[in-house]
């Protein structure tokens, strides 16, 4: 059975539009009296969503809950906020995704690849729906394999692709696979990489990233505990992927790329690279120097919403 196209921005709903609550594409919603988002611990009966995040201008999701965390304690930092008491998870009744608030920014984990991603998605644009929330932005933040580039490099995505350099997402949805465009909004793009520019004494780009649905073989790497190729076979992969265009590789950027193409978000995708996969599978860099990089993409991202805020 062919793949069907399925993408909801249409050439003339391409730009996506100001001062619009955020929508969702499921008919079927309007007419549930309760809607539980289950892995977030809240609900539109048992909550009052619009006062409590119906100012949220700034979604801000990595895969590690101990690192959203630890953005959320430096966004309350950067933005002044009162921080006597810490962030609290507003999650906290469930273990899947850990939720802090700070101001108008939501600090969200993700999990780790497409299936989790995927799920938190879902329950936070139903989510921002609910709450009313308008020209709200969302960007993932991580670590990624480079291709090509130094250890500690910074990648804007400005399209994600899949494990063949193609930009889409592939679904299979009541048996048949749906397929997704996963071009991310160019201007924000640009915009994150002014910032990086303003304030990182190190070298942040834009390239195609690509998502896998798996870390050890889906990925090229030679150190799994399975390995079905040689060397050279991982080398040429890796070189007709940089010769695609693409210049990083991580596992969620797709799906979230599609799911907020369609429902009409501006999004981002900013990641650091730990390595070059050209030069290994393995990261032998410190400990130290590994948390400095992961700290560069929140950084930048920091900067970016003081610029928004006009706080700078």
């Amino acid at each position: 059975m062919a793949p069907i196209l399925l993408d909801n921005i249409t050439p003339e709903r391409s730009e996506y539009i100001e001062h619009e609550e955020v929508h969702v594409k499921n008919p079927h919603l309007h007419s549930m009296e309760e809607d539980i988002l289950y892995h977030f611990n809240l609900s539109t009966k048992t909550h009052n969503l619009p006062e409590m995040f119906g100012d949220i201008k700034f979604v801000c999701t990595g895969g590690s809950a101990n690192r959203m965390k630890a953005f959320a304690e430096f966004m309350q930092k950067e933005l002044g906020l009162d921080g006597e008491n810490g962030v609290e998870d507003i999650c906290a009744g469930t273990d899947r995704y850990s939720t802090y608030k700070t101001g108008p920014v939501l600090s969200i984990s993700h999990g780790m690849g497409v299936p989790s991603i995927s799920i938190m998605l879902h329950e936070l644009i139903k989510l921002l729906h609910h709450a009313r929330c308008r020209d709200v932005v969302l960007i993932r933040i991580g670590t990624s394999g480079g291709i090509g580039l130094e250890p500690g490099t910074v990648v804007i995505t400005d399209t994600a692709v899949d494990s063949f350099f193609q930009p889409h997402f592939e679904q299979v949805v009541l048996g048949k696979v749906i397929v997704r465009s996963t071009e991310l909004d160019k201007s924000l793009a640009q915009e994150l990489l002014q910032c990086g520019r303003e304030i990182l004494n190190l070298c942040t780009v834009i390239g195609k990233t690509m998502c896998t649905y798996d870390f050890y073989e889906g990925q090229g790497r030679l150190d799994g505990a399975l390995c079905s190729f040689s060397t050279e076979e991982k080398l040429e992969y890796l070189r007709r992927a940089k010769e695609a265009g693409v210049t990083n590789i991580e596992m969620e950027s797709t799906v979230f790329a599609a799911m907020c193409r369609v429902c009409g978000l501006k999004a981002a995708v900013v990641c650091v690279t730990l390595l070059d996969r050209f030069k290994g599978d393995q990261i032998t860099a410190s400990h130290e120097l590994l948390q400095e990089y992961q700290l560069r993409p929140q950084y930048l991202v920091s900067h970016f919403i003081k610029k928004r805020l006009q706080l700078l």
